[in-house]
């Protein structure tokens, strides 16, 4: 079972190394672990994100579903201060800030971002921390 010093990982493309650090570590604030001729490799909120050289261009994404990952807070000040430092840092949005499930127990905030390859990464907080999981 996992513990809390146990770390996610998850490996996704990028298509340009350089473009993937600013966006993840300049822009979103996450940590460069290590760096490599092929990937590189961040502290994604407490979690492993490795960004592979892919080849080829980017492709637009088509919809969110079902391909895309983020965090879920525990705390609705930490999605506040991640979605200004998107808004300050000019990050690009697939979509703003929205409501969903409005009035049901797992109502929450979401809102997803675009790396430079496409990647969506969807960021959210529940008012019931019960329907994290």
């Amino acid at each position: 079972m996992r513990t809390t010093s146990d770390v996610f990982h998850l490996a996704i493309p990028t298509h340009d190394l350089d473009a993937a650090q600013e966006f993840y570590v300049t822009k979103l604030g996450c940590k460069l672990a290590r760096r490599y001729d092929d990937r590189i490799t961040l502290d994604f909120f407490g979690d492993q994100l490795v960004c592979h050289l892919t080849p080829g261009e980017p492709a637009a994404p088509e919809s969110l579903y079902p391909r895309h990952f983020g965090v879920t807070f525990r705390e609705a000040a930490d999605f506040e201060a991640l979605h200004a430092c998107a808004v300050t840092r000019k990050i690009p949005f697939y979509y703003e800030v929205s409501l969903r499930f409005e009035g049901l127990v797992e109502e929450h905030r979401t809102f997803v971002l675009t790396d430079p390859t496409g990647n969506l990464l969807e960021f959210k907080h529940y008012n019931d921390p019960r329907m994290m999981y």
